[in-house]
């Protein structure tokens, strides 16, 4: 009889078993987990529609040795039982394994739970001791190793895959032949990182998905790769640990998980995010403002003025927007967060005037700001050069995209600076909330600054959540009712920063379908109304895509100049606001205000961003159902799932206002034909 921790919850003594093999699997409802003879595993689907998932048993975990990887352990007892944790109830295994080759010699314990409320969803960690006499030098451990089967020769898979990369890729893709992306969760430049730990496979008809489960960022990878011996995509959890593991020693990997389900990967996102709220993790309320739409003075670039931003208000006023956004240059340079004094001639006082000036027109004034950057030079880094975040090589780590240095996330007094300043905008500078902008600010390196005193190196990679649950937590105490969006400039967000934040944003999007994907990603993580910030028009298919935005269930935004000429983007070209602009701004605007979709509920798991065809989204709000329907150029029939089984109902065309057509719940069929996109609503007749 013993004890075994998982996720730091003590499991209750097992019964031996007589027969090992009779205890070797788990089964829900929904999923099957079995291990052989050599502790490798098999998943299965349980579901009718559904083709297996794999042929055979697989080497799932293992242990990576500098002389090669330990994949195979015969197995030696098998116990099961049922528990109760924090996170529920439900079935558990525990395997024991035994590896012995000369000299060496591993024992090999696995423990794999299947949560009653999680019946897509097993659980798994592995400990690996040294029973040998000679030490062993460790390169690593792989959980959730898994090469899901093609079921034809066309393209079989797409994959959700969540890695931060400077040529910031689509979250949503294909796996073709010949296809591998490593998706290691640290630094893959030397300011982008991050991500949210979980990479999903499927086919048309099932899919399998694998992650980690710790409450803090970890430095694992989540390889994902079309396998073309096995003709299947493949995907696991690796973790490199260089370590020198002595005799008696152990090593225990991370809580992991593998999960199965249908449709895309909204649902493991679901659960995945449900899993972590019933560990601890907490979403914010989302406030009335966050739903509101938005103008950034970004249209003006670094060198805006004063002048202009007042000039401009008006008619921000007067199309519906309640948001306006201070961009960068209002700073004297990162790091040194004081008023530029030709902006702001009187410092404090002007820039007081400023959000007076903004509220006196009916609108709330939000604030940019770059946290953990400090351009060399500052009085900052004069001051205190031992808020630098040091790297393995003894040197400073670059942002390099505003040429400036990290600062470390972990060390008190980086905290104590930036929680003054969050106090001083909002309190004294009456702002109403935070546009925190970077890419860098998804993730950070690991640290060996010695005068910060971090027990590892890895202290500053776990505590960036907890320093943007400072910058959220003071906002909030200050005004219960502000906005903070942290905006990481097309990074694949990060699982542990949502929850420090009350308006995740499209971040920089490379095209319309990044900002609906993403938005199908935030609704999955952070909830159904979630209000999902489409960031400025301007980047969207034709600079004018606002149909991207609202389809899903996003709140609009644009960064327009005005008047007309007033200002040429070098960025972007010239953004006025022209007659033609004005007039379609407008009617979007007024759309957004009569259906206020985000308050709604997003019904992700109806349609298959990957297979169906033409894209569809669905948002409820009471008894009906809004359809967004995306396509280069559509002609054929539409299915309208969702709806009751029985009555007749109206198809209405909510952008031009007019009706499609009529469906019956038997057969909720219409042909339709457009272009870019189509947008309607459908209730009983």
């Amino acid at each position: 009889m013993f004890r075994i921790l998982l996720l730091g919850l003590s499991v209750a003594l097992f019964v031996q078993c007589q027969r090992p093999a009779e205890n070797t699997e788990l089964q829900s409802a929904r999923m099957r987990l079995e291990f052989d003879e050599n502790l490798h595993s098999k998943v299965t689907l349980v579901a009718k529609s559904a083709r297996p998932l794999m042929k055979d048993f697989q080497a799932s975990e293992f242990l990576r040795l500098d002389d090669g990887d330990l994949r195979d352990f015969t197995l030696v007892s098998a116990r099961r039982r049922t528990f109760r944790d924090s996170v529920g109830s439900g079935k558990a295994v525990l395997l024991r394994g035994r590896y012995a080759h000369g000299d060496t010699v591993v024992e090999k314990v696995v423990l794999a739970k299947m949560y009653r409320a999680f019946p897509a969803m097993a659980v798994v960690r592995v400990t690996y001791k040294n029973a040998g006499r000679v030490a062993l030098k460790v390169r690593g451990w792989t959980n959730g190793n898994y090469c899901v089967q093609a079921t034809d020769d066309s393209l079989p898979f797409w994959s959700f895959q969540s890695a931060s990369y400077e040529e910031r890729p689509d979250w949503v893709l294909p796996v073709k032949r010949g296809y591998f992306r490593k998706n290691y969760q640290g630094m893959n430049a030397s300011d982008y990182g991050g991500g949210t730990p979980v990479a999903d496979v499927w086919r048309r008809d099932a899919g399998l998905a694998v992650g980690h489960l710790a409450l803090v960022p970890k430095l694992v990878s989540l390889p994902v790769r079309f396998d073309s011996s096995a003709a299947g995509a493949a995907l696991a959890v690796t973790m490199d640990v260089s370590r020198v593991l002595r005799p008696g020693d152990s090593l225990q990997t991370l809580p992991t998980f593998v999960a199965v389900h249908t449709g895309d990967f909204f649902s493991t996102l679901r659960n995945y995010s449900r899993f972590m709220q019933r560990q601890g993790i907490r979403f914010p309320a989302y406030p009335k403002t966050a739903y509101e739409p938005i103008w950034c003075a970004w249209g003006y670039e670094r060198n805006f003025t004063v002048d202009e931003i007042l000039r401009t208000l008006p008619k921000v006023k007067e199309l519906g927007l309640k948001w306006v956004v201070l961009d960068d240059g209002w700073q004297t340079a990162e790091g040194d967060w004081f008023l530029n004094p030709k902006k702001f001639p009187h410092g404090d006082r002007d820039m007081r005037a400023l959000t007076d000036r903004i509220h006196a027109a009916g609108l709330k004034a939000k604030l940019w700001l770059a946290p953990l950057a400090a351009d060399p030079g500052t009085e900052l880094l004069k001051k205190h050069a031992d808020m630098l975040l040091i790297n393995k090589e003894g040197h400073k780590q670059l942002i390099t995209w505003w040429d400036s240095w990290y600062l470390c996330p972990a060390y008190g007094p980086t905290r104590v600076y930036f929680k003054k300043l969050i106090r001083k905008i909002l309190r004294d500078w009456n702002f109403d909330g935070l546009k925190l902008d970077g890419q860098h600010q998804n993730a950070a390196p690991p640290c060996y600054n010695p005068l910060h005193h971090h027990r590892r190196p890895e202290a500053s990679v776990e505590a960036v959540p907890e320093f943007f649950k400072m910058i959220y937590e003071t906002a909030v105490s200050i005004k219960p009712q502000a906005v903070v969006e942290i905006c990481p400039c097309g990074d694949a967000a990060s699982f542990f920063n949502m929850a420090c934040e009350n308006q995740p944003v499209a971040s920089d999007p490379t095209s319309s379908w990044q900002i609906r994907l993403k938005g199908k990603t935030y609704k999955a993580l952070m909830g159904e109304n979630v209000p999902y910030y489409g960031d400025h028009v301007e980047l969207s298919d034709g600079k004018d895509d606002f149909a991207s935005t609202i389809g899903v269930g996003g709140v609009p935004g644009t960064k327009f100049t005005w008047p007309v000429g007033a200002h040429v983007n070098t960025e972007s070209g010239d953004v006025s606001l022209t007659g033609e602009k004005e007039r379609k701004w407008k009617k979007w605007l007024r759309i957004y205000g009569e259906h206020d979709l985000p308050a709604g509920r997003y019904l992700g798991g109806l349609y298959d961003i990957g297979f169906d065809r033409p894209e569809t989204h669905v948002i409820r709000k009471g008894d009906t159902l809004f359809y967004a329907f995306y396509a280069n150029e559509f002609h054929g029939k539409v299915k309208f799932k969702g709806l009751p089984e029985k009555g007749e109902f109206w198809v209405y065309d909510y952008e031009h206002k007019k009706k499609v057509g009529k469906i019956f719940g038997e057969e909720p069929v219409l042909r339709v034909d457009f272009v870019r996109h189509l947008l309607v609503w459908v209730c009983k007749d």
